[in-house]
């Protein structure tokens, strides 16, 4: 199996680049969906979260309040590492279950982690190569504005929760840069690719 992770800022067109990834074949196991998974109601994490951040973040239908949460959160470092520290431990148990299940799976997968916290979250794993989706952080503001309808002060908020670009291209063995038009995302992705499968053969 060959295991690597895929991360980048926000509105860096990570997505993008898993979902060209998965229609080549990747097996994609998203930390996003893993993290709502592990917050589900009655969830010992959702109960940390509680007590961490205050009872009204649980709804009345025991589900957590994303927006009021990321109200409290984002912006401050300290809730943020508070967050992180209830949540990263849970995501971590569960995405290795799901890396073993793939590897049961089929032993010649590539499996993608879609993570956008590596830095904070998981850069010690013995990752076979670790992909960034770079854009600089005026583009990927715009975006947010402009795509997902935040406000400047919003946007701004969110870009300051996460590490720098330094931090994060560090830690690259490949780099797409998404400051183009799709279709130069695309094909850096599908190089990345065939990139990938050429050293699995040789590997043989």
């Amino acid at each position: 199996m060959t295991l690597l992770a895929l991360t980048g800022g926000i509105a860096s067109g990570k997505s993008t680049i898993a979902r060209r990834l998965s229609e080549h074949g990747a097996v994609v196991i998203d930390a996003d969906r893993i993290v709502r998974s592990v917050q589900q109601p009655g969830s010992p994490v959702l109960d940390a979260i509680a007590a961490a951040f205050g009872a009204d973040v649980i709804t009345a239908m025991g589900e957590l309040d994303r927006p009021l949460l990321a109200q409290r959160a984002f912006g401050d470092a300290e809730a943020v590492a508070r967050l992180n520290g209830i949540v990263h431990p849970a995501v971590r148990a569960e995405s290795a279950r799901r890396f073993a299940e793939a590897l049961d799976a089929d032993p010649r997968a590539i499996v993608v982690y879609d993570v956008p916290l590596l830095v904070e979250a998981r850069a010690e794993d013995p990752w076979e190569l670790v992909v960034v989706a770079h854009a600089p952080a005026s583009q990927r503001r715009q975006r947010l504005i402009d795509l997902r309808g935040m406000s400047p002060e919003e946007a701004d908020a969110r870009l300051a929760a996460q590490v720098d670009d330094e931090q994060r291209l560090a830690l690259a063995d490949v780099v797409i840069d998404t400051t183009g038009t799709m279709a130069d995302t695309l094909a850096q992705t599908d190089r990345l690719w065939e990139r990938l499968r050429a050293e699995q053969t040789a590997a043989d």
